[in-house]
């Protein structure tokens, strides 16, 4: 008797479900699909990208503290030093924590005008205070500090007040 229900002419089977449900029903799985593969292929939160090329920066506990580099637009507008201070800063923060004046006397150092070491480090996406934390744990990875004399160091390096006691802090101080 069921078989009945489905059978149309001559006996043939009729589809269950009618023809625009079934299109329906395609075109929703297509899409789902489709987006799954988007958001994974676009949500990689470790990846970085590098201001100057596109390039991935391989992430590790020092670029864990860099935010997003500037729009892709903007870096088509720099000039040729801003474009090399910005990927050099990019290099240097990948390597090593810095504080953003001591980013900038290095970019100095490597003969970058003062605008464009300056221009690097505000654009380069850093978060001085984990930057700061970085920095801290890289001194007690290579010797012992009281509080006190890892925040003076800290500040030394050119980290403000705040910048420092948030990298003592972070490190169990």
């Amino acid at each position: 008797m069921l078989g009945s229900c489905f059978a149309g002419k001559d006996g043939e089977t009729a589809n269950p479900r009618p023809k625009s449900e079934s299109l329906v029903a395609k075109t929703q799985t297509e899409t789902e699909t489709s987006t799954i593969s988007s958001i994974s292929t676009e949500t990689k939160s470790d990846d970085i990208t590098a201001p100057s090329d596109s390039s991935e920066i391989e992430t590790n506990s020092t670029t864990a503290a860099i935010s997003s580099a500037p729009a892709q637009e903007e870096t088509t507008k720099l000039t040729m030093g801003q474009k090399n201070a910005l990927s050099k800063a990019a290099d240097y923060l990948k390597f090593t924590a810095f504080s953003y004046s001591g980013l900038i006397t290095q970019l100095e150092y490597e003969q970058f005008s003062i605008e464009d070491a300056t221009y690097a480090a505000d654009n380069c996406g850093a978060d001085w205070s984990e930057q700061a934390a970085i920095k801290a744990q890289q001194y007690l990875d290579f010797s012992s500090f009281s509080r006190g004399s890892l925040i003076d160091q800290l500040k030394y390096e050119g980290f403000t007040q705040t910048q420092a006691e948030y990298g003592a802090t972070s490190v169990g101080y």
